[in-house]
C-alpha cells in the first residue's frame, strides 16, 4: 500500500499536481536590524495536489484548484508577513494553502535571492500534508 499523501488527491496511482513558479513579491524578512527596516524580494514555487482527472472531465473551474486564487492569497500573505526566518514563512504558507484551499499535499520552495554574497539564491523547500498538520505556533 502506498502511503504517499499526494495520492489522496486523485484516484490511487495518480500524482496529479498543479504548480506555480516564481510568484515574486517583497516583504520584511530577516534577522538583522537592517532587514527589519527594508523590504526584500521573496519568490515562491508551489506544487499542490489536485484531482486533474475530475477537473478535466467537468471542464469547469469549480472542479479544480483555482491557482489564481491561490496565487493572490499567497502573495497577499507574504506581503503582510514580518517573519525573521524563511523557514517560518515557508511553514506558514504551507499551512495556509492546506487549510484554506483544503488540499491534501503541498510543496513550498521559498527563495530569498541575494541573501548570501556570491550566491544567486538561497532558500528552503518543504513538503507538508493535511494529515501532518501541527498546531499553529503561538503568536
Amino acid at each position: 500500500m502506498n502511503c504517499d499523501p499526494r495520492l489522496e488527491a486523485g484516484k490511487e496511482g495518480t500524482l496529479d499536481k498543479i504548480f506555480l513558479r516564481e510568484l515574486t513579491t517583497e516583504t520584511v524578512i530577516g534577522i538583522f536590524d537592517w532587514e527589519r527596516e527594508v523590504k526584500q524580494t521573496i519568490a515562491v514555487d508551489l506544487e499542490m495536489s489536485a484531482d486533474i482527472a475530475r477537473a478535466a472531465s467537468r471542464d469547469h473551474i469549480d472542479a479544480t484548484l483555482n491557482y489564481k486564487a491561490v496565487a493572490k492569497r499567497v502573495l497577499a500573505f507574504i506581503q503582510e508577513s514580518r517573519y525573521q526566518l524563511v523557514e517560518t514563512l515557508a511553514e506558514e504558507i504551507a499551512r495556509l494553502i492546506l487549510i484554506e484551499f483544503e488540499i491534501e499535499w503541498v510543496k513550498v520552495t521559498l527563495h530569498k535571492p541575494g541573501a548570501i554574497r556570491f550566491s544567486k539564491d538561497v532558500g528552503v523547500m518543504i513538503e507538508r500534508s493535511r494529515a501532518g498538520l501541527a498546531p499553529a505556533p503561538d503568536a
